[in-house]
């Protein structure tokens, strides 16, 4: 049986009920789908790979994208690596499978998240993926947060920048949209663009130098421009607003869910979507005006 994806939670907890597949069963499952077109057999394998996508998808949560959608974009490339898996290559489908996954959510991150407009080539994604965990290696397992949130050393730069093979200056701008896209809802700067989340244009000032923010031209509309459309909202609108959109906990995860601040306000889930929806469309009519 699918899991049902009217609350995130619950399909969680059902995809990590759902069973594995042993390496005869795969075998013979991919057999059926290659050979025959069998799209029960293809629909086996999909649905026993979704706790893998569950898996994968938290590694992102750091990029104050809904955990929602990196899981559907994930499972987007499930279904593509289970579609072109050759069980003739004696490999498990759980490996083949990693990279479509990856690739997929790699690609929703690129395409929604405004700071990565600088990772046109191949070495600039590479160094969107793996500065967080070069920094943290770089400041010590044993750093507290305040180190690692704290700027790279100019050696530290001209080391991720060796090992990654892309320039300082790259480091040091990705590293400073980095710090302006991963924090909690703080007074600071921000800009709108209608294609995008405003997760991606927050920024703290305690971590981000002002001659960052004018150098990469984010300051188009300045926290003031954001701040002021979020008090035309009234109260709960804007509480639901920052969790669901400007919230990022310690541990990468986002805000409530639209079904945590039903309970709280006891109203239904849908309904604090549209409030959502609506206190959105009033914040960029808001910002669309000039100040």
């Amino acid at each position: 049986m699918v899991p049902s994806l009217g609350n995130l939670e619950s399909y969680i907890g059902a995809v990590n009920r759902l069973p594995m597949l042993t390496p005869e069963e795969e075998l013979s499952l991919a057999r059926k789908l290659r050979e025959h077109q069998d799209l029960d057999a293809a629909g086996r394998m999909v649905l026993s790979h979704l706790r893998l996508v569950v898996s994968v998808a938290r590694q992102y949560m750091g990029y104050g994208l809904p955990q929602g959608d990196l899981i559907q974009e994930g499972n987007v490339g499930l279904m593509k690596a289970v579609k072109r898996f050759d069980p003739d290559q004696g490999v498990r489908l759980v490996s083949y499978a990693m990279h479509w996954i990856k690739a997929e959510i790699h690609e929703y991150i690129l395409k929604n998240w405004r700071t990565v407009k600088v990772a046109t080539t191949k070495a600039q994604r590479k160094l969107f993926f793996n500065l967080r965990s070069m920094k943290r290696e770089l400041k010590g397992a044993a750093a507290d947060s305040d180190s690692y949130r704290s700027s790279l050393t100019e050696a530290e730069i001209e080391t991720v920048a060796t090992k990654l093979n892309v320039k300082r200056e790259e480091v040091i701008e990705m590293e400073a949209r980095f710090a302006g896209g991963d924090v909690a809802l703080e007074p600071g700067a921000s800009e709108d663009d209608e294609s995008f989340a405003p997760i991606a244009y927050l920024a703290d000032d305690r971590q981000e130098p002002t001659r960052a923010l004018e150098a990469r031209r984010r300051d188009e509309l300045a926290g003031p421009g954001l701040l002021r459309a979020l008090d035309l909202l009234d109260a709960r609108s804007r509480r639901i607003v920052e969790e669901r959109w400007l919230k990022v906990n310690d541990d990468g995860s986002g805000g409530m869910t639209l079904h945590d601040l039903a309970a709280e306000y006891g109203v239904s889930a849908e309904r604090i979507r549209q409030i959502e929806v609506a206190a959105m469309k009033k914040m960029k009519k808001a910002l669309a005006e000039p100040a």
